[in-house]
């Protein structure tokens, strides 16, 4: 399967997270430093955002029944997850802090949302579906190999584990949606 280039930012994005994680600490050094809550509220909160504006653009631009029923899934339910995340936030008084992670997504999703813009018609639909199956396995690795894990507060943990079974049932759509468009 073909991977977008957005795909290709947002590994490099959350693999910047993993790899800060994972630095040793020199000699006679602070501790290495790792990725909080705050970043991780910011992290997940930036990741609904993109889809939800993603969503919004096919929303606009797909004539397809099938394209447009996927499209208004991803912008309840990502909306949604961040209400569900705000509140939280707003509840544990943390703030979600803005981190390189959360930057790299920002832009990398706007360069992919100039680049799907230019299409139409089944080129566009083509493209968006491919853009969502690559985007949510990104993230979805992200939730399971360095988010969830490094999440310090339970239920913030908590609400990434039921975003992150969500956005699999999401992302097995994103494929089928694929498919059904070759």
């Amino acid at each position: 399967m073909k991977k977008s280039l957005f795909a290709l930012a947002i590994a490099l994005a959350f693999g910047t997270v993993a790899s800060v994680q994972a630095q040793p600490a020199p000699a006679a050094a602070t501790a290495p430093a790792t990725i909080d809550d705050a970043q991780i509220a910011h992290i997940a909160y930036t990741a609904g955002q993109i889809d939800v504006t993603a969503a919004k653009q096919a929303l606009k631009k797909s004539h397809n029944k099938a394209v447009l029923a996927f499209a208004e899934e991803m912008a309840r339910d990502h909306a949604a997850v961040n209400e569900q995340a705000l509140a939280l936030c707003k509840k544990l008084g943390v703030t979600p802090a803005d981190n390189p992670t959360s930057q790299a997504l920002a832009k990398a999703a706007a360069a992919e949302q100039v680049k799907l813009a230019a299409l139409s018609g089944d080129a566009y639909d083509k493209a968006y579906a491919a853009n969502e199956v690559a985007f949510h396995q990104t993230v979805n690795q992200a939730l399971s190999g360095t988010l969830i894990p490094s999440a310090r507060n339970e239920e913030l943990k908590s609400l990434l584990e039921t975003g992150l079974k969500l956005f699999e049932s999401h992302q097995m759509h994103a494929e089928h949606l694929a498919q059904s468009l070759k």
